[in-house]
């Protein structure tokens, strides 16, 4: 179930050289798995910006975005106090019952909705390895607040300078029994030929209406066409063609 609501932004700060923290205050009754996503209503836009949640509690919603566009470029200039219209409660999020000891693999702006997805882990008893893919050190977020949840963290840069050098299948561990994923497609292709386990992807899609209502965001799966916004963004990896 969504809902849309006005919520007010109490914080919006830069992370990284293009990516961004927001916090909404406001309803959060509607998340209801890790993994969902809300849809911001930007002044002067059509269509919605649908971006992750990063972490939730009563009162609060935490986003991380990157600038890649006039929509995200009005997002980082938005200021605390401001009001924006949301949609919350989308997509159908993470199921975190089919582990003990899981993967988690976070790429780039896929890695905000892992972070809420290991603190669910981590309350459920389990043991989740983190590994954080960027292109480089510059690029890097979030390492600390991970680790401040108990996780094992490993960190990849693609050229090397911090952490693993190479890719995130460069800083496989040899035990795990499962996985979960959001990054760019060229990632989970890789994930795709070198993971061992089940597991689940969370794909980052174009989405018009963000419920299901377009089929703006549609995909061909073994058991037929599913929408990314509405019958995903997480898919189990043994539906999904590639």
């Amino acid at each position: 179930m969504y809902k849309q609501n006005i919520y007010t932004i109490s914080e919006n700060k830069a992370l990284t050289k293009d990516v961004y923290k927001m916090i909404l205050e406001g309803d959060t009754q509607y998340i209801t798995a890790p993994g969902q996503f809300i849809n911001l209503k930007l002044e002067g836009k059509f269509l919605r910006r649908p971006i992750s949640v990063c972490d939730y509690d009563d009162k609060t919603i935490t986003i991380i975005y990157k600038v890649v566009g006039e929509g995200t470029k009005q997002m980082s200039e938005m200021a605390a106090g401001m009001e924006i219209d949301c949609i919350t409660g989308l997509g159908n999020g993470f199921d975190i019952s089919k582990s003990e000891n899981p993967l988690v693999i976070g790429g780039g702006v896929g890695v905000p909705p892992m972070y809420n997805l290991t603190k669910c882990l981590i309350a459920a008893g389990q043991k989740p390895t983190v590994i954080l893919g960027f292109n480089t050190e510059n690029e890097i977020f979030y390492e600390d607040e991970f680790r401040a949840l108990g996780a094992d963290v490993i960190v990849a840069t693609a050229d090397g300078s911090y952490g693993v050098k190479g890719f995130v299948t460069d800083a496989l561990p040899q035990n795990y029994d499962y996985f979960y994923t959001c990054g760019p497609m060229p990632m989970f292709r890789a994930i795709e030929n070198a993971v061992k386990t089940s597991g689940q992807y969370s794909f980052e899609e174009r989405m018009g209406c963000g419920f299901g209502a377009c089929m703006g965001c549609s995909c061909k799966t073994k058991y037929g066409d599913k929408r990314i916004c509405k019958d995903g963004p997480v898919l189990v990896r043994e539906e999904i063609i590639w």
